[in-house]
């Protein structure tokens, strides 16, 4: 696992029938981020974003800001590299598998490269969650290539 990442399996609760309420198909409810978790060092922005299958979005990092993503429907090959020479997992290659059943929060700090592939035939429905806000005039990120020699993933063997 690399250096700072963090993930938190989800718990799921669900829906229970009360009173006059009908349930033909009940649904669950997840608590993904609370501030009494110590998962962020402070909070700045929520996105969500809908992938298509086969879709590989990446590579990209921040040097300031901290995410955190969840995938809330769909299935995700999430890749994580570290390139932050004064880590002890400097040039190592972390893969998450997350989305439907599978439900995680993955904590992605600062210097650390990420993208992800959508397996399957469903979208990813992705929320991520920052430490900072989105500076268009200013933005914290930094683009790679998807093929990326220094981090040579293959994406074919997903």
């Amino acid at each position: 696992m690399i250096d700072g990442v963090k993930i938190k399996t989800l718990k799921v609760w669900p829906d229970q029938a009360q009173g006059r309420e009908v349930l033909s198909r009940p649904g669950f409810l997840m608590e993904v981020i609370r501030d009494d978790e110590a998962l962020l060092s402070r909070f700045g922005q929520s996105t969500f974003t809908v992938t298509y299958p086969g879709a590989i979005k990446a590579f990209h990092w921040h040097r300031q800001q901290d995410d955190v993503w969840f995938v809330a429907d769909g299935q995700a090959l999430v890749v994580l590299y570290d390139q932050r020479e004064d880590s002890p997992t400097f040039g190592q290659t972390q893969t998450i598998r997350a989305g439907k059943d599978d439900y995680k929060v993955i904590v992605i700090p600062a210097g650390v490269v990420h993208g992800y592939k959508v397996l399957g035939h469903d979208p990813v429905l992705l929320f991520y969650h920052t430490t900072r806000a989105y500076n268009a005039g200013n933005p914290d990120e930094e683009r790679l290539p998807y093929d990326d020699q220094k981090i040579n993933f293959d994406w074919s063997k997903y």
